[in-house]
C-alpha cells in the first residue's frame, strides 16, 4: 500500500473577492509540480461563491466533470439548452467531449454557495458533450458509501455515469465506526477527502478538508473518530 497526504492547509488558495477557492492539485494560476492530478483524477476544487456572483459562460473540451454543491444552490446554463439549479443533495455531471460551454451563478441574495468540483480524464477524446444531474436519497447514505458517479458500463446504485472506470462515493458515519471499503478494482487508486469530521486511515488522522492517496491497495480501513462526511474518489492510476 502507498499512501499520500494532502493536509487541507497545504491546498492552493486564490481569493477573487466573489469566489474563493481551495485547490487540491495544480490549477489555475496554483502550480505545484509535486500535485498534478492522483492517477486520472485531475482537479478537486473547493470553491465558495457570494451572493448573486458566478462564473461567466467558459469553454471546456475532453473532461468529465463532476458537480457536488454542500452548501446552497448553484444555478447552471449551458451550450446544450441545459437552464438547471443544483442544490445539497444533487449531484452534476458532463462530459464536455468536443467541447460545450457553460456558465454557474449564486442566484440567492444572501446565501453563498460551497461546491466541490472534480475534473477526471476520459477514456476517450471527442465524445459527444452531455449533461446529467440527479437527487439522491442521502439517507442512504448513513452509515455506508452511496456511489453516486460510476463508469458507463457498470453503473450501481442507480449512479450517474461517465466516460472512464472511475467512482465517486460519499458517505455519512457516526463517531467510533470502521469501515472497510473495498476498491471496485484492485488497480485502482483512491483519494478519500473528508468533507467533515475526523478520521484515522493507516496511523494517519485527518481533521475537515484534510485528504489522503492510496494505491496498491484492494480495501482500505477508516476509522471515525466524530460525525464524519467522506468523500471517495476511486479512479484508475494511468
Amino acid at each position: 500500500m502507498n499512501t499520500i497526504i494532502h493536509k487541507a492547509n497545504t491546498r492552493g488558495k486564490a481569493d477573487h473577492g466573489w469566489l474563493k477557492s481551495h485547490h487540491s492539485f495544480s490549477f489555475a494560476s496554483y502550480h505545484n509540480p509535486e500535485r498534478m492530478g492522483f492517477g486520472q483524477l485531475r482537479v478537486l476544487n473547493d470553491d465558495i461563491v457570494k451572493p448573486k456572483m458566478g462564473f461567466g459562460k467558459h469553454p471546456h473540451q475532453n473532461m468529465e466533470i463532476i458537480s457536488i454543491p454542500l452548501s446552497g444552490a448553484l444555478s447552471h446554463k449551458d451550450s446544450m439548452d441545459n437552464k438547471r439549479a443544483i442544490t445539497v443533495g444533487e449531484v452534476q455531471v458532463m462530459s464536455a467531449g468536443t467541447g460545450l460551454q457553460h456558465s454557474e451563478f449564486n442566484d440567492s441574495k444572501t446565501d453563498e454557495v460551497n461546491f466541490l468540483q472534480l475534473w477526471i480524464q476520459p477514456q476517450e477524446l471527442g465524445v459527444t458533450p452531455r449533461y446529467e444531474q440527479k437527487e439522491f436519497d442521502i439517507s442512504k447514505r448513513e452509515n455506508q458509501f452511496q456511489t453516486v458517479v460510476a463508469p458507463k458500463n457498470n453503473v450501481i446504485d442507480d449512479a450517474l455515469w461517465i466516460h472512464q472506470d472511475a467512482y465517486i462515493s460519499i458517505g455519512n458515519f457516526n463517531a467510533e465506526k470502521t469501515i472497510n471499503f473495498k476498491l471496485n478494482n484492485a488497480a485502482h487508486g483512491i483519494y478519500i477527502f473528508l468533507l467533515e469530521g475526523e478520521i484515522t486511515i493507516e496511523d494517519e488522522i485527518l481533521d475537515t478538508k484534510d485528504a489522503i492517496g492510496i494505491w496498491d491497495a484492494e480495501n482500505v480501513q477508516i476509522k471515525t473518530h466524530k460525525d464524519s462526511k467522506i468523500l471517495v474518489v476511486e479512479v484508475p492510476m494511468n
